[in-house]
């Protein structure tokens, strides 16, 4: 078929992805290829001191991304979309979306990017004997109790954005089972929820006397190629405002943007691992057995179709270095340059190849916002030299470049120096990636290892939740996830791979020693208020 029969005959699946920054969408056809594509930009609020977005800003962003890929397949194919034959959703992973019986939103969407529930997480990583990040939903919601928030006894329903979005256009109240695993920890023989601690959980809330316990505010947790309900007729008219397209189309798990990295990577196997770094950045590296203890700096989520994964998140990755990357922007507007942005960031990240391993003593802080790896519970970007460090431009980038996995190695040097994991492939993916080979060499430095780079990375998450909807609805010979990325979505292709070598690895490891040692002024800068 081509594309355009592939479309009018409803065989396109779609994958539609809310990241932190843009909302985007990806049809696909019957080889797994993107054929067309949508996006809408957003931004996240801050109100009342907690990032949010608004539910009018989902449905908008939402509504405004599918029309945008409408766009994009008429302009392409001259034709509209009528039916799919499987739908995706995912989103920022964890967070907290807290609704009432008549599925009206309590109090405003808490993103992944709060920081504000650390006495929760801590009370609860002891209760559970296990690391409980401050961003999973069971921090939220246990801090919102410690906070004798009014709206906690009329919660009916507690999901993740990529819950809610699939709920909303299937009526069914269920979640992957890598999404759930950042609610409260999953069971990976059980595939769900921990029953040793929800039932913790229950127990230390019972005083409070809520009409509830945890299983019953929960969605319920979905492997992959497991269905998830179909597009209903009031789900098509919310997704497609045009009202061309029908319901019916059956939808896989919805899931974090991290199982969807893992996925768009081929990263689901025991042994490999990747690292998504845009916006944000984390690490997943799927383990062959436990760790031998909870790591604070650790989280532990699973692969879509359940698997044990040792998570390194980080609140911070590239807003700070676009930020300075604007600055010669501006610069070069200045001199009545015309601007390219490609070759801008082209230009300057080589250029970075060119500074020294160590970056010549420069550092960089790219704390945006709070960084649990690192405690710091606010953000203050900094950029740090003493008089005799050696400053000119391809050291100044090249410690931006590093500083955006800084708190990444930080973590990973956890898993590789003290548990010895062992892993044979690790994929970078995600905007820090689009100069080629610059983003992968740093990352190589930063975590001694192999680095590859598909040519499909730059499609993402947006892709990779196409992959696991295909995975539904065309998979006649019930392979497991990894065997079908391996051998019907990949078919042996693991992108062009740069190891570092040992001047760049001992040059970023004295970095990071620079690093830790300055943090102290990191710290005196957040205790600073305007």
């Amino acid at each position: 078929m081509t594309e355009k029969q592939t479309i009018e005959a409803g065989k396109a699946v779609l994958g539609i992805e809310f990241g932190s920054t843009r909302i985007k969408a990806v049809l696909i056809d019957e080889d797994n290829k993107p054929i067309a594509q949508g996006s809408h930009e957003w931004e996240n609020q801050l109100v009342d001191g907690l990032w949010t977005y608004s539910i009018e800003a989902i449905w908008f962003g939402l509504q405004d991304c599918y029309a945008n890929l409408r766009a994009n397949v008429k302009e392409l194919y001259d034709t509209e979309i009528e039916s799919l034959a499987a739908i995706g959703i995912s989103a920022m992973m964890h967070g907290y979306m807290a609704f009432n019986e008549k599925q009206e939103i309590l109090v405003p969407f808490r993103t992944w990017r709060n920081t504000n529930t650390g006495q929760a997480a801590a009370a609860l990583s002891e209760l559970f004997v296990y690391n409980i990040p401050l961003r999973w939903s069971i921090s939220h919601l246990y801090q919102a109790i410690l906070d004798n928030e009014e709206h906690v006894k009329d919660i009916k329903y507690l999901t993740t954005l990529a819950g809610y979005i699939h709920w909303q256009l299937t009526g069914q109240f269920v979640l992957g089972i890598g999404d759930a695993s950042g609610m409260i920890p999953v069971d990976p023989a059980t595939k769900t929820y921990s029953a040793e601690m929800v039932e913790k959980f229950d127990k230390l809330v019972a005083p409070k006397g809520f009409g509830w316990q945890l299983l019953d505010i929960l969605p319920k947790s979905l492997v992959a190629g497991e269905n998830a309900g179909f597009l209903t007729e009031a789900g098509a008219k919310k997704l497609d405002i045009s009202g061309h397209l029908k319901p019916g189309a059956p939808l896989c798990p919805p899931e974090g943007d991290a199982g969807t990295g893992m996925v768009a990577t081929n990263a689901v196997r025991q042994r490999t691992g990747n690292v998504s770094a845009g916006t944000s950045s984390f690490s997943m590296i799927v383990l062959e057995k436990d760790l031998s203890k909870p790591y604070e700096m650790i989280d532990m989520v699973t692969t879509p179709d359940g698997s044990l994964v040792a998570m390194v998140h980080c609140n911070n990755c590239t807003s700070d270095l676009n930020a300075w990357v604007n600055l010669f922007k501006e610069y070069q507007q200045l001199l009545g340059v015309p601007v390219d942005m490609n070759e801008v960031f082209g230009k300057l990240y080589n250029h970075a190849l060119c500074g020294d391993a160590d970056c010549g003593g420069l550092i960089s802080y790219n704390y945006i916002s709070g960084e649990p790896v690192t405690g710091l519970a606010e953000g203050r970007p900094l950029f740090v030299r003493t008089a005799g460090d050696k400053f000119n431009l391809a050291n100044f980038m090249r410690a931006h470049l590093c500083a955006s996995v800084g708190v990444l190695k930080i973590g990973n040097d956890i898993l590789f120096k003290e548990e010895k994991v062992q892993v044979d492939r690790i994929t970078g993916h995600g905007g820090l990636f689009k100069t080629k080979g610059v983003g992968q060499r740093i990352l190589a430095a930063a975590i001694n290892s192999p680095i590859s780079v598909m040519e499909t990375a730059g499609e993402g998450g947006a892709w990779g939740i196409a992959l696991l909807a295909a995975y539904l609805v065309s998979n006649p010979d019930g392979l497991s996830l990894p065997a079908y990325l391996d051998r019907v979505v990949f078919a042996g292709n693991t992108g062009s791979e740069v190891a570092p070598t040992p001047e760049e690895v001992e040059g970023f490891n004295k970095y990071i020693e620079n690093y830790k040692a300055a943090l102290p002024v990191e710290q005196a800068a957040v205790k600073f208020k305007k």
